[in-house]
């Protein structure tokens, strides 16, 4: 299936992407940056407001935080009892935030400007597709309505890398926001107490730097990959010693690696899911083929696809019903349907470069979701600076109708049959 001609580039802002996060069920952050040399590129943090203006995705920058000489290579965000908290890994440590979340005037909030937390006013920038509709909101906008608008404050910060050259390459937070996994160069998981950074034990079972790291959705378990080609299951009670120890499995017999994992629910059995992984050749000689593999609660592998080029991103929808992938060298996107990892949308070229992150708009979520017509909508984030939207259309049926003067048709074709034939 081809993408809709509505689809395509969100916002572009002043600085390469690393890592992407939804906030609510229409807020979005972007981080990254150009690192600590005096290049000019800034770095830091970007939200955006997403809302379908009945044609297309809007994006309506909310708020920007610069995080100074410290690139935002990954982050995680976590609402607990009504306050919102987000990590942001910066070289060796883990910064954490507080994320205040106020209502203020639409209106202003579209005419004037804000003051980030680093003391400098900016101006709101329109993105893409705003300047279409801003003339039409401001004159049927009601002076009254109220805005989600964010305050970005920083608090602890720990170190969770001890290598050589540290740094920590990922982190995630449990569902239920009580631990913080963590994982690096030195190739060790560490459990901490959230939000206290308190850390708790660590789990030494990769000879290799980490990768990725996710919970799942029962937090029962957390899944820890590394460059050694391992995906270590681990319990978080406390036990030491992975609960199960996969290797990729390609059809062909090659050597591939795991890239990226991620838990995913299964539709109406709450207690049950899903794991995904990509995964990529060991060998970088000719053309690579990634693969997309769904895991079993056991450890199996239940299905296996290739993908013409090597993975690089990896996003399962909330909801658990669909899955998408990002390429390294065309900067494409893929959908697929969770259960059958029957591919359902491809964007060729989405990014002009490799795909760092990717989030699906979520339908669980905090506050309204965002109404469009669409049955999916994945948003993707390269070190092309850009922030973009791929949706899936909603699939057509048959309207009540057509389908009832079908059953009359079908009835009487068979009556008339029966008549003729004397049954």
């Amino acid at each position: 299936m081809a993408r809709n001609r509505c689809d395509g580039l969100l916002a572009r802002v002043d600085f390469p992407l690393y890592t992407l996060q939804t906030l609510t069920n229409r807020h979005v952050i972007v981080a990254g940056g150009g690192g600590a040399s005096n290049t000019g590129v800034a770095n830091g943090f970007e939200i955006f407001e997403l809302s379908h203006n009945g044609t297309r995705f809007v994006a309506e920058e909310v708020m920007r935080h610069e995080t100074g000489p410290n690139v935002v290579m990954t982050c995680a965000v976590r609402s607990i009892q009504n306050r919102t908290y987000l990590t942001a890994g910066q070289e060796s440590h883990c910064q954490l935030y507080k994320v205040n979340i106020r209502m203020v005037d639409a209106a202003e909030m579209r005419r004037g400007s804000f003051r980030a937390e680093n003391g400098l006013v900016r101006r709101r920038r329109r993105t893409v597709s705003e300047n279409d509709n801003i003339s039409k909101k401001d004159s049927n906008s009601n002076t009254t309505e109220k805005r989600i608008s964010f305050e970005i404050r920083p608090s602890d910060s720990v170190q969770t890398d001890f290598g050589d050259d540290p740094l920590q390459r990922v982190v995630r937070i449990s569902h239920d926001g009580k631990l913080m996994a963590t994982g690096g160069i030195d190739g060790k998981v560490r459990l901490w107490a959230f939000p206290r950074m308190e850390l708790l034990y660590v789990l030494e079972g990769h000879t290799k730097e980490l990768d990725d790291l996710d919970f799942s959705p029962c937090d029962t378990k957390l899944v820890s990959i590394a460059k050694d080609g391992l995906a270590n299951v681990w319990g978080t009670a406390g036990v030491r010693a992975p609960l199960l120890q996969l290797t990729c499995q390609p059809p062909n017999g090659s050597k591939y690696l795991f890239r990226r994992c991620r838990f995913g629910l299964i539709e109406d059995k709450p207690n049950e899911y899903r794991m995904f992984t990509i995964a990529n050749p060991l060998t970088r000689s000719g053309k690579q083929k990634g693969l997309l593999q769904l895991w079993g609660q056991d450890g199996t592998l239940r299905k296996s696809v290739c993908v013409p080029e090597s993975l690089s991103a990896l996003a399962v929808r909330d909801d658990g019903r669909f899955v998408g992938v990002g390429t390294m060298f065309s900067g494409s996107v893929d959908i697929y349907i969770a259960f059958s990892l029957q591919r359902v949308l491809h964007v060729k070229n989405a990014h002009m470069m490799f795909v760092t992150g990717l989030e699906f708009l979520p339908v669980r979520g905090y506050g309204p979701p965002v109404a469009s017509r669409s049955e999916a909508a994945l948003l993707s984030i390269s070190v092309d600076n850009c922030l973009c939207v791929h949706s899936l259309p909603l699939r057509k049926t048959i309207p009540a109708w057509v389908a009832i003067v079908l059953i009359i048709f079908v009835l009487f074709c068979t009556f008339t049959l029966c008549s003729y034939l004397g049954i």
